[in-house]
């Protein structure tokens, strides 16, 4: 059955351009998901962020002189926003055709099935905005996708004794990722963004994108690997 309102879907940017370049299979496999549940009247909301291809532009202008935060912020925001118009052209059929910057603008109404959302301005990540999304449209769940099955207590490239995290509370989870936001900085969903869904009262799974089946049963309420912030 569908859902009244959309499922918000926070899109690392690197699922959609790691290292190698940009990923055809999981933005197919991404688009034959939404397709399907799109069938029965399901909307998604889809904001994606900058991932690898925002950190090349950061660390290359890092290199070539002093920059203000804001520097750095907007190179990154314009890399969510390529990586928007990439799936806003890959989920053409489906999709509102303007892409969404601005999450508080004063008119968002879309009759397609997907809206496409990047980044908005300094300070604040495309968590930020799907967040933001997601309270303006009513959603209690936001899945953040990324290329890791569970968030874990450490860093586990650094920390082989690293635990997962099956589920955790707003409260020990902003422990874990602290209170600021830094432009380019990898965390499993940012520290502006958790403040505010702890204020909404906002559930978040964090999930591998990669897994699609996976995300599949997170969307039907069947048994999934991910973590739980609630």
């Amino acid at each position: 059955m569908a859902s009244k309102t959309p499922i918000v879907l926070s899109v690392g940017g690197s699922l959609v351009v790691p290292k190698e370049g940009i990923d055809i299979k999981f933005l197919k496999s991404l688009k034959q998901l939404v397709a399907e549940f799109s069938k029965n009247g399901q909307k998604f909301i889809i904001v994606v962020g900058g991932g690898n291809t925002a950190r090349q532009y950061q660390n290359a202008a890092r290199g070539l002189g002093e920059l203000t935060r804001d520097d750095l912020d907007w190179l990154g925001i314009h890399a969510t926003r390529l990586n928007g118009h990439l799936l806003r052209t890959v989920f053409r059929d489906l999709a509102h055709p303007i892409m969404i910057k601005d999450p508080t603008q004063r008119k968002i109404n879309w009759p397609e099935s997907v809206l496409i959302a990047a980044g908005w301005k300094p300070g604040w990540s495309t968590d930020y905005v799907a967040t933001r999304l997601a309270k303006r449209f009513g959603a209690k769940t936001l899945i953040n996708l990324s290329n890791i099955d569970f968030v874990y207590d450490k860093d586990p490239r650094k920390f082989p004794e690293a635990k997962k995290i099956k589920n955790i509370n707003w409260k020990e989870f902003r422990k874990i990722v602290g209170n600021e936001w830094d432009p380019g900085m990898n965390v499993p969903f940012d520290p502006v963004a958790s403040r505010l869904a702890e204020q909404i009262d906002l559930t978040v799974v964090v999930a591998n994108g990669k897994k699609i089946k996976n995300l599949e049963n997170i969307i039907s309420d069947r048994k999934f690997l991910g973590t739980v912030i609630s």
